[in-house]
């Protein structure tokens, strides 16, 4: 039975960015989880929280950034390496979302009343949330349809740079990254001075929620591994005191600081970058943490190793599907409290256990076709 949950560490993983991940999938699963509870206390809930996808876009982009900078560096550029960068990346990523998605949509075909699936075909091709609000079906992948609109787009955009018009791998990595925060800035900027937002649900719908609104996020990233790639003494200066800056700009982003009206234009299009920017600065010094040890080490690794699956099941499947299906009417005419805590307990146990069996049974063994696939 132990070893059914035992997930084997690769030694060469780098301790500091899976603190950042495992940090970011908990404020996620945490804000989500304030849910399941009465509104004081999940208010008081989402006051340890911070932007966990936000995080995850800015540390996607570096990380990722940072393997295209070296592919194209230390191979022939042609149609076979993008090819390949997609192949690893799509393999890495389609498998776990689409199986998720395909019982997503076999409930409700059996449970839900003239539910039509033809209607969500959209989310076949991350399509779903372009440029219009993200639809209520399978809310938690919003976000992903950005990630994997970066991974289709920044490849292409940098091949087109560097072969059509003849510009140095260097340059044209800055001129993208930069390109797309400042254009992607200016597009939430006429969004914002174009609709008028005076609610958190329609800041969400129209800014936070949407590909074309938020794929700056994850060129900050990509900034990140340029400077690591190109200027190697210029990202370890100064590592500690840019972490505590870049804590102090996460935490006075949380705290919306007096002096900004709520939806203006502080909140509806720099705070995405300030927050962006904030993650950024963390990077040179987690980056450093190679290794670490002991229980609090473990746990980080292990919730860093699962925590896309935790992302794709943890609302719509187990918190709507599973423990939204449970009878839970006696426990509640019994001890409110007592179901509160119950409720929230196992929501967070039955993320972990089927995070970690969907990881290690169907995530890893995919992952491991990569090569099969590979364009020779």
């Amino acid at each position: 039975m132990k070893n059914l949950f035992r997930i084997d560490i690769n030694p060469n993983r780098i301790y500091g960015l899976d603190i950042l991940r495992a940090l970011a999938i908990l404020f996620v699963i945490l804000g989500h989880s304030s849910f399941l509870v009465p509104d004081e206390v999940g208010h008081y809930l989402l006051n340890f929280t911070l932007d966990g996808v936000n995080i995850f876009f800015v540390l996607s982009g570096f990380l990722i950034g940072g393997i295209l900078l070296k592919q194209l560096n230390e191979n022939k550029i042609n149609s076979k390496l993008l090819g390949n960068f997609w192949i690893r990346r799509w393999f890495r990523t389609l498998p776990n979302y689409l199986l998720v998605l395909i019982i997503l949509l076999i409930l409700n075909i059996l449970f839900t009343p003239y539910f039509e699936w033809q209607n969500y075909k959209s989310y076949f091709i991350f399509s779903q949330n372009l440029f219009s609000k993200h639809p209520g079906f399978f809310p938690e992948a919003w976000s992903l349809s950005i990630e994997e609109w970066f991974y289709l787009l920044i490849p292409i955009l940098l091949f087109g740079l560097i072969k059509l018009f003849k510009i140095s791998i260097k340059n044209s990595f800055l001129i993208s990254a930069l390109g797309i925060i400042i254009s992607v800035t200016f597009f939430r900027y006429f969004r914002f001075d174009s609709l008028d937002i005076e609610e958190m649900s329609t800041w969400g719908r129209m800014l936070r929620k949407q590909v074309f609104t938020r794929l700056d996020s994850i060129m900050f990233g990509v900034i990140g591994a340029y400077i690591l790639y190109y200027y190697p003494k210029l990202w370890n200066k100064n590592k500690l005191p840019l972490l505590l800056l870049g804590i102090i700009l996460l935490v006075s982003v949380k705290l919306n600081p007096m002096g900004f009206e709520n939806f203006g234009l502080y909140h509806c299009v720099f705070s995405f970058s300030l927050t962006s920017i904030g993650t950024l600065l963390l990077l040179p010094f987690l980056s450093s943490l190679k290794t670490g040890k002991g229980l609090v080490f473990k746990t980080l690794t292990y919730t860093s190793l699962i925590s896309y699956s935790m992302y794709l099941v943890n609302l719509t499947l187990v918190q709507k599907w599973i423990l939204g299906n449970l009878n839970w009417t006696w426990l509640q005419n019994y001890n409110e409290s007592l179901f509160l805590c119950i409720q929230f307990s196992l929501f967070w146990i039955l993320v972990y256990l089927i995070s970690i069996l969907l990881y290690k049974y169907f995530e890893l063994p995919t992952m491991k076709l990569r090569e099969r696939f590979k364009i020779k």
